[in-house]
């Protein structure tokens, strides 16, 4: 990950956990007394008319008659390609109109992939584009020539394909990063430069079930503000299977509008399926937490003890 040094010791100020968690609230309250302004870490918030779906929460973004100003929410198009590259991108661009405004960036959000590629090592070479003609070379090959290639490619990188070699899908990644790294085919993607800014990562700790609690009660409120009439707007504008690719409310909507389940399947499996997703999300944190250090706060605590903690923390850090 190429860094730069910014110009002051203005911290990254990161509110992650699982869905349903609070974490909006927190970082826009954050916001307002701190002079900061959130880039949104949700892979689906960046597309527009997605809104409920993705709990976006746009309300949230102004307290006390102020607006928060926020990045990376309604940039794109529904059915537009939007990747971890573009999010490192416009990451590192939103943070530099951040320090330029002399605010605190605040990355809120629970897409731990995200978060992970803008702030540790090990994400250097996700600016590589995709090689369409090298994958369709070698999309019907056996995994045994696969391996055979990608060690053809780098014979010193048999350890590391010890972790990939089973999974075709990472091994094809891999072959098309070292074949470009060799090979150096002319391309207008480059390496995203961050920012090193010093950073403190926070999140919410909930319990299995007050967080599946929490994640029922707000599906009906959902479906009551019209998360359903949302999912028919968006097949207006995009086809029903590039919709379901989204997952989770738009997958199983979409299924429930094209007659493939009744409602009450439709609710059953999208409850199952956000809350499966909820402890998918605690997985990564923790193993996250193996890489670097993340400060937990309890869910039950008060906003503003939550608020007082972050200040607390990173206040105690530059003594």
């Amino acid at each position: 990950m190429s860094q730069e040094k910014s110009l002051n010791n203005t911290p990254l100020i990161v509110i992650t956990g699982p869905t349903a968690s609070g974490k909006t609230s927190l970082a826009t309250h954050l916001s307002s007394q701190i002079g900061g302004e959130v880039i949104s870490a949700d892979s689906r918030q960046v597309f527009k008319g997605m809104d409920i779906g993705t709990g976006k929460d746009l309300s949230e973004y102004k307290i006390k008659g102020k607006d928060i100003p926020y990045h990376l929410i309604d940039i794109c198009e529904p059915g537009e390609d939007f990747n971890l590259y573009l999010f490192q991108k416009l990451y590192a661009e939103s943070v530099d109109t951040i320090l330029k405004n002399n605010h605190i960036p605040i990355l809120c959000g629970g897409t731990g992939l995200y978060i992970e590629a803008v702030t540790l090592d090990g994400y250097d070479e996700v600016w590589i584009p995709r090689n369409e003609a090298l994958r369709s070379e070698w999309e019907n090959q056996s995994l045994e020539d696969m391996q055979k290639f990608y060690l053809e490619l780098v014979p010193n990188k048999k350890k590391q394909l010890e972790g990939i070699g089973h999974r075709a899908r990472s091994l094809m990644r891999a072959i098309e990063i070292e074949y470009f790294l060799k090979y150096k085919p002319e391309t207008h993607y480059k390496p995203v430069e961050f920012k090193n800014l010093p950073t403190f990562n926070f999140a919410i700790n909930i319990d299995r079930d007050t967080r599946w609690s929490k994640i029922e009660r707000r599906l009906n409120e959902r479906l009551e503000e019209g998360m359903i009439d949302e999912v028919k707007s968006l097949l207006e504008r995009i086809e029903s299977g590039k919709l379901k690719s989204y997952g989770l409310e738009y997958r199983h909507i979409t299924e429930y509008l094209e007659g493939e389940i009744t409602y009450d399947e439709m609710r059953e499996v999208l409850l199952k399926s956000i809350q499966q997703f909820s402890k998918r999300q605690m997985t990564w944190f923790r193993r996250m937490e193996k890489k670097t250090k993340i400060n937990w706060m309890p869910v039950e605590w008060e906003l503003e003890r939550k608020i007082e903690f972050v200040k607390a923390t990173i206040n105690s850090s530059s003594k």
